[in-house]
């Protein structure tokens, strides 16, 4: 496959809160749910990233995030999984979908996210990528990103397959769409037929119905456990049956075949024989549990630092703080600034850089590694002060307005979520290189939503690492003269 498999779409942050049921609620005809667990996973475009993404492929996702917490926490597992994300600004909430469990039974779910509104625009990189993509996917949940004009001009102008994936509150394809992808109840929507006759011959003809009207090349409609209908000329349709039956989690099984589909038509399948490799590899996902394995539980009452958070002044947990920062900055057209790293033992050639930081913008935020990240990169011995207090440290400085701290090893995942408009860099860093240069790995990111990535002067002589050598010195000597 020559370039990436790009997925376009709308992305949801699902959660699954499972527990236990032993009595009612005492004011109301209710059942109490005692939480136990929660799993969070990338939901609707975010979750056909991740699927292609599991199986080594490349993929990059164009979605729109808001500056919440939900898109924290989604840009944290889809960069965890390799998913290269190009998101645009989307105003409001990121939606949530929160299903509430009991022994595996949902008694209610819960929505977030509000009525959906136009996402911004997308970057010039984002741009380039549709236009050097292997395969486009377009994951539709109707909440507006496949309506973006820029977007559809150019999944009109790629010469990429794209398989469009839609949804009844969704627009029409882009003519020339190789491959549509509904599912039966999906595709009566759309066509408003009202499925009379046999069933095959009923998803048969509002399958040509819809392919007319959309003006695409085919339709491969998913019938559930039984396979899928396609129909891709004037002929008889093509019906492929799944390969065994299955009776697991069938959340995600129309992203896993609407990808498997793509990724086939990238390699230069057939479109019958894209539909036959996706309805095998559907069947298996259900088979093997679904989305099972691809979550990420927490106990319901671990309090533990674990992935992002953000630490206001007062210390704690302070994510609508920063979050608050970003879209008031941001609502008067301001600039949003982010630095990153260690900052153990803060000294006046991180305040240095620290400031000259904030003089570039109208708000900074620190990017700041955990003790864990710190580990990985200094050795066992650091840091030498803990993650919450070096977060306080800096958040106590008037030139930082709020502090990110991160748990892996590059700033990657809260830099998808911060979308800073300028990303500073320092210390060794500014000592002969240039933004194009290896050592600046953010600056290709950075680049995706249209951001700079600059340098600034740093204060020789001032280091941490020089700061401990000369304080164990001084031990040393101090010792040797008691001698």
């Amino acid at each position: 496959m020559n370039g990436p498999l790009v997925v376009l779409g709308d992305t949801l942050l699902d959660r699954d809160v499972d527990g236990t049921v032993d009595r009612l609620c005492p004011d109301a005809p209710a059942p109490v749910l005692d939480e136990r667990s929660a799993t969070d996973r990338p939901g609707g475009a975010g979750l056909a990233a991740l699927l292609a993404a599991a199986d080594g492929h490349d993929v990059v996702l164009v979605t729109a995030l808001a500056d919440d917490p939900a898109a924290a926490r989604l840009a944290e597992l889809l960069t965890a999984a390799g998913v290269r994300l190009h998101p645009m600004p989307l105003p409001g909430a990121t939606p949530e979908k929160i299903r509430l469990r009991a022994d595996g039974q949902v008694l209610l779910r819960l929505d977030r996210g509000g009525d959906t509104q136009p996402c911004g625009e997308p970057s010039a990189a984002t741009l380039r990528t549709l236009a050097e993509a292997g395969a486009v996917l377009v994951s539709d949940y109707g909440r507006g990103v496949a309506r973006q004009p820029e977007l559809r001009r150019a999944l009109a102008a790629t010469s990429a397959p794209v398989i469009w994936d839609p949804h009844p509150r969704g627009p029409a394809a882009v003519p020339g769409t190789r491959l549509l992808t509904p599912n039966e109840g999906e595709l009566f929507q759309l066509t408003g037929d009202a499925a009379t006759g046999s069933r095959l011959s009923g998803v048969a003809r509002s399958a040509r119905t819809l392919r007319d009207r959309w003006r695409a090349a085919a339709v491969a409609v998913t019938l559930g456990g039984d396979g899928s209908l396609l129909c891709h000329n004037g002929g008889a349709p093509l019906v492929v049956p799944s390969p065994a039956a299955s009776t697991g989690d069938t959340c995600g099984a129309g992203d896993r075949f609407a990808s498997a589909a793509a990724l086939a038509l990238a390699n230069g399948a057939l479109v019958s024989e894209a539909v036959q490799e996706a309805v095998r590899v559907a069947s298996a996902y259900v088979a093997a549990g679904g989305p099972t394995g691809l979550a990420t539980r927490t106990d319901a009452h671990d309090t533990a630092l674990t992935g992002i958070a953000l630490v206001p002044p007062s210390g704690g947990n302070g994510r609508e703080g920063a979050a608050s920062v970003l879209a008031r900055v941001r609502a008067n057209g301001g600039t949003v600034v982010a630095t990153g790293g260690c900052f153990d033992l803060l000294h006046t050639g991180h305040l240095a850089t620290l400031q000259a930081a904030r003089r570039l913008g109208d708000c900074l935020i620190v990017c700041l590694n955990s003790d864990r990240s710190a580990a990985e990169l200094k050795g066992p011995a650091r840091p030498l002060t803990p993650q919450v207090d070096r977060a306080r440290l800096l958040a106590a400085l008037d030139c930082v307005d709020a502090v990110v701290i991160f748990d892996e090893p590059t700033p990657h995942a809260v830099l998808s979520w911060l979308r800073p408009d300028i990303w500073v860099k320092g210390g060794d860093y500014a000592r002969g290189a240039d933004p194009e240069h290896p050592d600046l790995p953010e600056t290709e990111q950075v680049r995706r939503w249209g951001g700079q990535v600059v340098l600034v002067p740093y204060l020789d002589g001032r280091s941490t690492s020089s700061t401990i050598a000369a304080a164990r010195a001084g031990s040393r000597q101090l010792t040797e003269g008691r001698r």
